[in-house]
């Protein structure tokens, strides 16, 4: 099987519709890393302070699950295991105080720990509970945790993990998945070389054997099935018309964010600020040039409080003589409120930069009533206490040019957007 599954790797490697490049080489995926990861550090802190409640919705637990499940197909659907279903009473953390203290303390356990091993054994301590419907689906949490530790779980990663090995992992049972975990480790280090030591890689690669888009290579000496999926995986594979359109939408969503955030570069220029663009960001292709050109290099020293807390925000406005940070801001074109509000609240969770600064949520007109439902959920508490503003594309796109030339400070900025 190796030689197949390693052209079959290449292969899924080169098709620009496949999880690798939607996904896992997606530029919002690696900024999302350390706010869910501070989100599942705020589900343990109310658990351990006994105010996480008794119901999901509304929660911080379904922010950081929503987050998760907003990034692109192979992580849709994970807040379904979270939802409670009052005739099963499923799964049981929210109104069982004993269940829903280990299920903090399984995530605090993750959190802490630095290795594989510690890893496995919090995870038994939780099966061993048998908490009714908590099962598996938490490894989408523990992903975000230790990427190298952890493999996401759900239906098409465990078809597709059966489909490769033969193996016949069942769902909801945390042996089977440490099981498959062990295994995936393996084809992961077997091809290492092709894959990555991040474990969403291979994870995308048995989602989409595992949701149909390739057939897994056959096993063993079946030289005739072995001939038809060479001849099958040699043709090309064309998406549909409605999801060659989707994708030509996502990049299409990727520049417009782009040109928005080139827009805020810009004006704080203008308006005399140092402008920080998101480390990850500064490389991306912008009217012929770079968008991190002529912006800040590294942090400065002292004023940024946390440094990691907020090199991943879309664009930052920092006063030169003070060095202090004047304006943060997240582009919100077309993914997840979540992510950007997540963003903020690692700010106001995190650093002393939210309660000196103005932060600003930028997004299309009509998103208005999305960011404003977002901020009142109860999750987002400490960030709607910093006042947090709307800032719609039509008002910054149709001022941005008057205010350069004219503005001085924030105070024109702060005319055109909104408090919610």
């Amino acid at each position: 099987m190796s030689q197949p599954l390693s052209l079959l790797i290449d292969r899924w490697k080169a098709d620009e519709h496949a999880t690798h490049r939607t996904w896992f080489l997606w530029e919002e995926r690696l900024k999302n890393f350390r706010s869910i990861r501070r989100g599942i550090g705020q589900v343990v802190r109310e658990v351990e302070a006994g105010t996480f409640g008794n119901a999901y919705r509304g929660s911080s637990l379904e922010t950081v699950v929503g987050s998760i499940a907003e990034q692109r197909q192979i992580f849709k659907g994970a807040d379904h295991a979270f939802l409670w279903k009052p005739k099963l009473r499923i799964p049981d953390i929210y109104e069982n105080p004993v269940n829903q203290r280990a299920f903090g303390q399984l995530l605090h356990a993750c959190d802490c720990c630095d290795n594989a091993e510690a890893l496995v054994e919090a995870v038994n301590r939780i099966d061993a509970l048998k908490i009714k419907g908590l099962g598996p689906a938490v490894a989408n949490l523990l992903y975000f945790i230790h990427p190298t530790f952890v493999l996401p779980f759900n239906t098409a990663i465990v078809n597709g993990y059966n489909a490769v090995t033969g193996s016949n992992v069942k769902l909801g049972r945390w042996d089977h998945y440490l099981s498959m975990r062990e295994g995936a480790m393996r084809l992961n280090a077997t091809y290492r070389h092709q894959l990555s030591n991040d474990l969403g890689a291979i994870a995308g690669l048995l989602f989409d054997i595992g949701s149909g888009r390739y057939s897994a290579p056959p096993r063993g000496d079946d030289a005739q099935g072995l001939a038809a999926w060479e001849e099958d995986l040699s043709r090309v594979r064309e998406e549909s018309a409605a999801a060659a359109k989707q994708w030509a939408a996502a990049r299409e969503s990727d520049t417009t964010h782009t040109q928005i955030q080139g827009w805020l570069r810009d004006l704080g220029k203008r308006l005399g600020f140092s402008v920080w663009i998101a480390s990850n960001d500064r490389g991306r292709a912008h009217e012929g040039g770079q968008l991190g050109d002529g912006c800040l290099t590294e942090l400065l020293p002292g004023a940024m409080g946390s440094a990691d807390a907020v090199r991943l925000i879309d664009v930052v406005w920092v006063e030169p003589s003070t060095r202090k940070v004047a304006a943060a801001f997240e582009v919100e074109h077309s993914t997840s409120i979540y992510s950007g509000i997540v963003r903020m609240l690692d700010l106001a969770l995190g650093t002393e930069v939210g309660a000196a600064s103005t932060l600003f949520l930028v997004a299309p007109d009509n998103r208005r009533d999305d960011v404003a439902a977002q901020l009142r959920r109860p999750a987002f508490s400490r960030v709607s206490e910093l006042g947090i503003r709307y800032l719609p594309y039509s008002q910054l796109q149709q001022h941005r040019d008057a205010i350069a030339r004219f503005g001085s400070g924030l105070k024109p900025v702060l005319e055109i957007s909104q408090l919610l």
